[in-house]
């Protein structure tokens, strides 16, 4: 989908639980993050709702540690998923 697309459409329903809205966009891109703390995020390979070049983009913009799990998808649900997400989080968050 296109930025033209977005904007004369307003709002385009991508699942039943997502909508992607023009003014919101406009909104991120006016008011972009800023800040200065560890950031790590984890990335399926096969996230419907986001791109890996966006992602990958933002992730340098913050300097964050970004991790693919290849196959992944953006909700990680199946078992394979689960423990891929439970293993890099045991990676990055030290017991007290």
């Amino acid at each position: 989908m296109s930025d033209e697309e977005l904007q004369s459409k307003k709002h385009i329903r991508v699942s039943e639980n997502e909508t992607l809205s023009w003014d919101y966009l406009l909104w991120v891109r006016n008011h972009p993050i800023v800040w200065k703390v560890p950031t790590y995020i984890l990335y399926g390979e096969k996230d419907h709702l986001q791109s890996l070049e966006t992602i990958t983009t933002f992730s340098k913009s913050v300097d964050a540690d970004l991790t693919v799990m290849p196959n992944g998808e953006h909700w990680f649900h199946t078992d394979e998923q689960i423990e891929f997400r439970l293993n890099w989080i045991r990676k990055y968050c030290k017991e007290s």
